[in-house]
């Protein structure tokens, strides 16, 4: 496939046209999606009952519609899955994204209609495969394979014309005849259950793969690298892997992962993150090793933005992309071309630049730590691990956090439960480092532990390799697209993962 490589960065280029048409004219690109959204779903039964016949601006779009959670959709989406058509789109549903999310075991079934697919995921990934060889016109990309780890749960049939599966797993089940040629490893393989099983097989069959770019949550990854390197020996997975030249990665931060990722890799490898969900595909940096992801404005999906002190009010107002600020943490409202309407997908975001609009991730609506005002948020506390662990030579696995309440025993502090691939030398030097850089980064958390009044030192605990492992397993999330809930404002996740090494 070498002789395809200069035709496909020619393609790219000749695409760019079309990105930089919605990037320069942001605002009349998503009128131009709301629009199309709300006439194509007029005569949907969602769109009977708030009269889309009669919405003719965003003002009259947002006054009719409330804002919604899952569990305000959730009976549209029971009927769809039970077979009915046409209630929150006007195209049928037969797929769905089943998301289990990172606060709650109930499960979410996201529709995914067919315009979603390609208007939106399918479109989203061209345009990252365009940004990237507009940096990188030389690349050899597409001339290898591209692994995916993922898709830890096999496709699931709900009746004969519907099914659903995680994310990654519906991608690959309609991915088009084009994008099955340049992926490893085979479907059989990619949507494999039991994911110690298919580490071994993830690890075996792609071994002698021409692989040129990974793509995954970066705690599978590394242990999919780990196990490569020992049954090949190798140094790097450079070595094993000549071509290798991209990681995409998405779902957590990364600056935890990045130097045990450049140990492993090797140098000369670009890191791209992405911002795609089972809700839709939404950003991803456009430019290598910059602190902020594109907002993709023409594929789908119409943006409103909730500042999060709105968050639980009666009626939370949102802003449009003409009055958002840099810096700000805001909670993304959604309209999508998969029936999703005012939807809140319960993450928080930051814009990093306004012209183009670009953004982070900085955490989640109901994953954080509040219980002592101290508004400590994910950003925060990954920014203030890495850190730590750069300075200790310390080496992260994976952590979660949560608060310890003022008893007898004395006043409040936060308790960190740690893996560690290699453990730092002294635990209560990197305790002082944590704690100092969280202070840096968090003037409430500064402010709370003035003099140790409201809050004492933080509490860190090393867990055994595979503690966490063990209780994803036990909450049946092991692999794939599943997480280790970083932050919680209570003890439930702190407990349960402790209780496990008892089990």
């Amino acid at each position: 496939m070498k002789f395809l490589s200069p035709a496909i960065s020619t393609l790219a280029r000749l695409r760019s046209w079309r990105i930089e048409a919605w990037m320069q004219n942001p605002i009349s690109a998503q009128r131009e999606v709301l629009q199309d959204l709300v006439t194509t779903a007029q005569y949907t039964e969602f769109g009977r009952q708030y009269e889309f016949s009669k919405l003719f601006t965003t003002k009259n779009f947002k006054q009719a519609i409330p804002i919604h959670e899952y569990s305000e959709l959730k009976p549209y989406v029971e009927r769809i899955m039970a077979g009915e058509q046409n209630l929150l789109w006007n195209t049928p549903i037969n797929w769905f994204a089943k998301s289990s999310g990172t606060t709650s075991g109930k499960s979410k079934f996201i529709p995914v209609s067919q315009e979603s697919l390609v208007d939106g995921h399918f479109k989203a990934a061209k345009d990252v495969l365009s940004l990237y060889y507009m940096f990188n016109p030389d690349s050899d990309l597409l001339t290898g394979k591209g692994l995916m780890v993922g898709g830890s749960h096999a496709i699931s049939t709900l009746h004969e014309e519907a099914h659903y599966g995680d994310l990654s797993a519906v991608l690959m089940q309609n991915t088009p005849f084009w994008g099955q040629w340049i992926r490893t490893p085979d479907l059989r393989i990619a949507l494999m259950d039991e994911w110690e099983s298919k580490l071994e097989m993830l690890a075996e069959t792609t071994i002698n793969e021409n692989v040129t770019s990974v793509s995954g949550v970066p705690t599978w990854t590394l242990l999919l690298f780990q196990r490569i390197l020992e049954m090949t020996g190798k140094s790097n997975m450079k070595e094993v892997w000549p071509s290798l030249e991209l990681y995409f990665h998405g779902g957590v931060s990364f600056h935890p992962y990045k130097d045990q990722f450049k140990k492993l890799i090797g140098n000369d490898i670009h890191y791209l993150e992405m911002y795609n969900a089972s809700e839709g595909f939404f950003a991803a940096q456009d430019i290598p090793g910059s602190d902020g992801m594109l907002l993709f404005l023409d594929h789908g999906i119409f943006y409103e933005f909730m500042p999060i002190e709105e968050y639980g009010k009666d009626e939370p107002k949102t802003i449009g992309l003409k009055e958002v600020e840099l810096g700000q943490h805001y909670a993304p409202v959604i309209t999508t071309n998969g029936g999703l309407w005012r939807y809140l997908i319960g993450d928080t975001i930051q814009f990093t630049s306004l012209n183009p609009f670009r953004i982070k991730v900085s955490g989640r609506l109901k994953l954080f730590i509040n219980a002592f005002g101290e508004e400590l948020i994910i950003d925060n506390a990954d920014r203030a691990i890495a850190a730590a662990c750069k300075e200790s030579e310390a080496v992260l696995c994976d952590y979660t956090a949560g608060p310890v309440y003022f008893s007898e025993e004395g006043n409040g502090a936060h308790e960190w439960l740690i893996e560690f691939e290699k453990e730092p030398k002294e635990l209560k030097a990197f305790t002082s480092l944590l704690d100092e850089h969280l202070k840096k980064l968090n003037s409430d958390y500064e402010a709370k532990r003035h003099k140790n009044i409201a809050l004492r030192e933080p509490i860190v605990r090393t867990l055994p390799r595979g503690q966490f492992n063990k209780w994803l397993k036990f909450k049946n999330k092991l692999g794939g697209q599943h997480k280790i809930p970083r932050l919680s404002n209570d003890r439930v996740i702190i407990e349960e993962v402790l209780a496990c090494s008892l089990l």
